[in-house]
């Protein structure tokens, strides 16, 4: 494993614990210094110690709808690593297709989970990235965020992640001018992870597949803002 630098670009990591997060987390592991954030302490102890340990990857417990975890989040990534360059907000999860489906409680974890942790991300970190005038947010949407799917409020919500990133992208440009920051929307198809309770298996696209997405979006000059990557495996029509 390589060892830390001061040099190293920092990549911020929400539901950094397994499936697409975890995958990320190990690709970018020879380039980045890793903030791995997500609820299950002991699953980011296990990937940060893969990763070179606490020096290279932090592990940082946090529910990204709650705003005090997600401000300490910010507080410790700076205290121990004085910057940030990427945040992927990746936290999330699904529920059972059908209005008559899953309990309140359910959906109401859903909706704040996808809906608010996003926006709370990007308020906690969004002032340090202006202030250092670059910066790159790469944003977990989904398929499901571009078809209207019977019965899906998970799909809903993934509507919601893919406005908040255009709207992200819209604030920074015409509101803060700036032209630095650079916000990707990653949406794929159905990808074999924990996500599911039921796994998908074969025909479907794997964590790492994901996390090359990424990866290559970030390594993107400076000066392209790669807008959405929409990845589908290829046995899945829409």
């Amino acid at each position: 494993m390589t060892a830390a630098s001061a040099d190293d670009p920092v990549l911020l990591i929400t539901g950094a614990g397994s499936g697409i997060g975890a995958a990320t987390a190990r690709a970018a592991s020879e380039r980045y210094r890793l903030v791995l954030a997500g609820r299950r302490i002991k699953e980011l102890d296990v990937v940060s110690g893969e990763l070179g340990g606490t020096e290279r990857a932090l592990p940082v417990s946090c529910d990204v709808t709650e705003w005090d975890q997600v401000e300490r989040l910010v507080a410790r990534a700076l205290e121990r690593f004085g910057r940030i360059d990427a945040v992927f907000i990746n936290a999330g999860f699904g529920a059972k297709r059908g209005f008559l489906e899953e309990s309140v409680e359910h959906w109401r974890a859903m909706v704040l989970a996808n809906v608010l942790g996003p926006a709370l991300t990007i308020r906690a970190t969004l002032p340090h990235l202006l202030e250092r005038d670059s910066g790159h947010y790469l944003i977990t949407s989904s398929v499901a965020g571009r078809l209207v799917l019977p019965g899906s409020l998970y799909s809903a919500t993934k509507w919601a992640a893919t406005s908040i990133g255009n709207n992200l992208r819209a604030e920074l440009r015409q509101l803060h001018d700036n032209e630095t920051i650079r916000v990707t929307l990653i949406e794929p198809g159905v990808v074999d992870t924990p996500f599911f309770d039921n796994r998908p298996g074969d025909g479907a696209l794997r964590a790492e597949d994901i996390a090359g997405t990424v990866i290559w979006a970030l390594e993107q000059p400076p000066h392209v803002d790669v807008g959405e990557i929409v990845v589908r495996p290829t046995k899945q029509p829409g």
